[in-house]
């Protein structure tokens, strides 16, 4: 009995999984027409662990409009905000990430993945290639990973001493009340998955030839490494939680759920208001008598295949 609940329940995930994937898709069209159509006749909406479908793309709207004007207010007030998204592989932060920065500016709004350091890198300061990418007045950056690598896969992994981890220990306390100081509004938010929440992400992935590529050898042995990095994790948030810069976690097993409560949680961390814009409007087109259009030859047009 207990065997036929148990495989009831995997596959309720594994499908709630693969709708996840689908509704991805339609996120980036999502506007009121659409929220509109999902409760007409026929068109059912299905509860995900007390999510339901039109809830959430509603809540998500709603809450990307307030990023906008979060982004105007971080504009007008010429302010800095830095946040920091880690946690396990496949814990969420990406999907996070994505839906955050999915309607603003890119040129206000920008996401930091760096790739591991290189030999250079290896020997300057260990923050000084994330300064590079702090926000100038009036720019938001997402960082998808940070400083915060040492503490962990670095760590686990072996990429550094023990000294080395002691020393960003010591340090990052200081370098965190530095940047605030400094006028950076600064968030840090841990995304937490259960081991077994882990196991079947990365089982989806090694099944799904669209999401192999999220897999690197690194993911596979952090997996191995599940207690390691648990005991790491620990103890980066105790010595690490400071006033200045507190961690916020992010109950992550849901991803839907977990990505309406960080965007929510994050815009009340900023008091913004509302910007006053003004009016576009959009100027006559110019026409000259003289004016003519140059033909394009047939050869330069892409092949119309579909």
């Amino acid at each position: 009995m207990k065997s036929d609940l148990d495989r009831e329940t995997l596959e309720e995930r594994i499908r709630r999984e693969l709708a996840d994937g689908i509704d991805e898709e339609l996120e980036l069209e999502l506007g009121d027409e659409m929220l509109a159509r999902m409760s007409e006749p026929g068109r059912p909406s299905s509860p995900q662990d007390g999510i339901d479908r039109k809830l959430y793309f509603t809540e998500l709207l709603r809450l990307q409009r307030e990023l906008i004007k979060l982004q105007s207010w971080v504009v007008d007030q010429k302010l800095k905000l830095v946040v920091l998204f880690e946690g396990r592989d496949a814990a969420g932060k990406g999907g996070v990430i994505k839906r955050v920065a999915q309607r603003l500016n890119p040129r206000i709004c920008r996401t930091v993945a760096l790739s591991a350091p290189s030999e250079r890198e290896r020997t300057q300061w260990y923050f000084q290639r994330y300064v590079t990418h702090l926000p100038a007045a009036g720019e938001i950056v997402l960082f998808d990973r940070s400083w915060y690598n040492r503490a962990g896969v670095e760590r686990v992994m072996g990429f550094c001493s023990e000294s080395d981890v002691q020393d960003f220990f010591q340090t990052v306390p200081e370098f965190e009340r530095m940047l605030v100081r400094s006028g950076i509004i600064l968030l840090k938010y841990w995304f937490s998955i259960t081991d077994e929440e882990q196991n079947l992400r990365f089982l989806m992935r090694i099944h799904d030839p669209m999401k192999q590529w999220k897999l690197s050898p690194m993911d596979l042995e952090s997996r191995r490494r599940w207690e390691e990095y648990t005991k790491a994790k620990e103890e980066m948030l105790a010595r690490t939680h400071i006033p200045e810069a507190r961690w916020w976690v992010v109950e992550g097993n849901n991803k839907r759920r977990a990505r309406l409560n960080c965007i929510h949680h994050l815009l009340q961390q900023v008091p913004y208001k509302d910007v006053e814009q003004q009016p576009i409007v959009l100027p006559k087109r110019e026409h000259k008598p003289d004016y003519a259009r140059t033909p394009v030859a047939p050869e330069l047009y892409v092949p119309a295949v579909y």
